[in-house]
């Protein structure tokens, strides 16, 4: 008889402040033989300044579960509407402000 596996049911809880989130439109990801570290960053157009406004540490393992994961949501993303354009130009002028 094969044993069934019990899955572990988490309940996540998130407070008020988080749950708002911080908007990011850089990331910078470094790493170490234990751990991936992503900072994301908020960069605003015509500062010459930004700041890290979120750093995650992980290990590489759930590193490489959120790239898949990451790409499944992105997979189902386009289905829906339509592909994401990846050109530094269009990136550029749609984030740029107009005095």
């Amino acid at each position: 008889m094969a044993e069934e596996i019990k899955k572990q049911e988490i309940k996540i809880e998130i407070d008020e402040q988080t749950a708002n989130g911080s908007y990011s439109n850089l990331a910078l990801i470094t790493h170490s033989q234990t751990e991936f570290i992503i900072d994301f960053i908020f960069v605003q157009p015509q500062n010459g300044k930004a700041k890290v406004k979120n750093r995650i540490i992980t290990s590489p393992l759930h590193a490489k579960k959120f790239l898949q994961a990451l790409q499944d949501n992105i997979a189902k993303y386009e289905m829906r509407f339509g592909q994401i354009k990846n050109s530094e130009t269009s990136i550029q002028e749609q984030s740029k402000f107009y005095n």
